[in-house]
């Protein structure tokens, strides 16, 4: 039995049911860490010694029947941008090189409570500010399909990681795509949740109003396990949303009988790569043939997306990025003269290119003069974004589409062009701006042998849509890795 080949469920019930220990399986990942951790570099920190540690009290805790869940025993990975105590938290980035939280995330916690064991925090873009992982102050992490490319980002460690075998899922944070465009990338199965589903408490801000922590997984069955596990009412959070249903995983049905799938024309356009566009009408066929009833149609402003999208994302990281200023936390300037020159010369040095980029972008559409004119004018866009979506679930249960216009790009490309790194956000960034849930699916392989992301959109509240359209195209195919080529 190769045990790194089964999915977070199915190591849990083999796990329950004797025929491996928690031990074994978080041996078999910190193995392949060591195997090919020097290749990839998923992860910032990996804590062996805690992680053996947490793996013989998990095994008590199973024989004695205190844990019973479906994630009780996993090996997982934890995005570095949620806080876990007593581990390094860097977001990696230099002004957080030495910072061990006092607290852990509300996510990180429940699933804590379920019994998995932390393996360590996963390399990220700096702040979660980029598209492809290289903006890391810890170098980039590379795209086990083929390391000369990039697995997305921000979380692409977080991808990487699982697709690599060196966990069995991890957490992820999707401000703008980070889920679903890495996981297209690396060729697993990531969701972006409703906007106030999981509790952002402990989740290093980004842009406030659009981060949502989500899981990455090999599968479907898996994601939906997970988001079930993380998903809560969190007072702590002023954002979160007290739900009555949390049974994401009842929706894994293979039955898309009457399902209206809505395909956006506008996604399907100009800066496609053919072969993407080629595997997600391929897949929407698939549907089809289940008994899913499949339309095109407009949807609007999709061209407005991306710049209200960075005027809103670079306003709130400028807000919430003051804090990091070398005083109560984090990297401090050895050689300063003065209070306010203390401040510049730690952000002058604890933040990298990118991180500066967004920081003055947004200083610059929040100060006077330009509020109206950029913040504002962004505020109304989204506003109508999120109408144009409400229109389209009038008509459809779910959007299809594409995750990313092109399979990941080659390392070095995209961080030589800052736009079209933000335009390779133009399938995903609308869902954060309106609150939606999204799903990325594996569907195919290009030329080159790279995945293809497959993008399921649903309205608020309805992951189980995505969630069994996800699932019943899932079955029409098999999961492979990069190791089954």
């Amino acid at each position: 039995m190769d045990l790194l080949s089964l999915t977070a469920v199915e190591l849990s019930k083999k796990i329950k049911a004797k025929e491996v220990t928690v031990i074994e399986a978080t041996k078999a990942v910190l193995n392949q860490i060591d195997k090919i951790e020097d290749k990839i570099n998923s992860y910032v920190t990996v804590d062996k010694e805690g992680a053996i540690k947490r793996a013989e009290e998990v095994q008590k805790l199973i024989d004695d029947g205190s844990l019973t869940g479906p994630l009780a025993g996993v090996p997982v990975a934890i995005k570095d941008n949620m806080c876990t105590s007593g581990m390094l938290t860097t977001c990696s980035s230099k002004i957080l090189e030495n910072f061990y939280p006092t607290y852990t995330a509300e996510a990180v916690l429940n699933l804590e409570k379920a019994g998995v064991v932390i393996i360590g925090k996963t390399n990220m873009d700096e702040f979660a500010m980029g598209s492809t992982t290289e903006t890391s102050a810890y170098g980039p992490t590379r795209n086990p399909w083929n390391t000369e490319h990039v697995p997305g980002g921000s979380s692409g460690g977080s991808c990487s990681a699982v697709s690599a075998n060196e966990c069995f899922f991890a957490l992820g944070s999707d401000t703008g795509g980070s889920i679903r465009q890495p996981s297209s990338f690396c060729g697993v199965t990531g969701i972006k949740p409703t906007y106030g589903t999981v509790s952002r408490y402990g989740l290093i801000a980004y842009g406030s109003s659009l981060d949502q922590i989500g899981p990455v997984a090999k599968d479907v069955t898996d994601c939906a396990t997970i988001l079930e596990t993380i998903a809560s009412y969190d007072k702590k959070d002023s954002t979160s949303v007290a739900r009555e249903d949390y049974n994401f995983t009842e929706a894994l049905v293979d039955d898309v009988t009457g399902m209206k799938i809505g395909i956006p024309k506008d996604y399907f356009g100009e800066g496609l790569e053919p072969e993407v566009k080629e595997a997600v009408l391929a897949a929407a066929k698939e549907l089809e043939k289940k008994g899913a009833i499949i339309e095109e149609f407009d949807l609007g402003l999709v061209d407005y997306a991306i710049p209200a999208y960075y005027v809103i994302a670079a306003a709130e990281a400028s807000s919430n990025l003051a804090r990091f200023d070398g005083v109560k936390y984090g990297y401090r300037s050895e050689d300063y003269n003065g209070l306010h020159n203390m401040y510049k010369k730690t952000r002058s040095e604890g933040f990298g290119p990118e991180v500066k980029r967004r920081i003055m972008l947004g200083s610059f559409v929040l100060s006077s003069g330009y509020y109206d004119a950029y913040y504002l004018k962004a505020l109304r866009t989204k506003a109508l974004i999120k109408q144009e979506f409400d229109k389209a679930f009038e008509k459809y249960d779910v959007i299809l589409g594409p995750a990313a216009p092109t399979t990941a790009p080659k390392i070095g490309d995209s961080l030589s062009d800052p736009i079209k790194m933000y335009l390779g956000d133009i399938y995903t960034i609308s869902v954060n701006l309106a609150g939606l849930p999204g799903i990325s699916v594996p569907c195919g392989v290009d030329s080159k042998g790279l995945p293809i992301g497959l993008q399921l959109i649903g309205d608020c509240f309805k992951e189980k849509n995505i969630i069994r359209a996800a699932y019943a195209f899932e079955q029409t195919r098999s999961y492979t890795g990069p190791f089954d080529k």
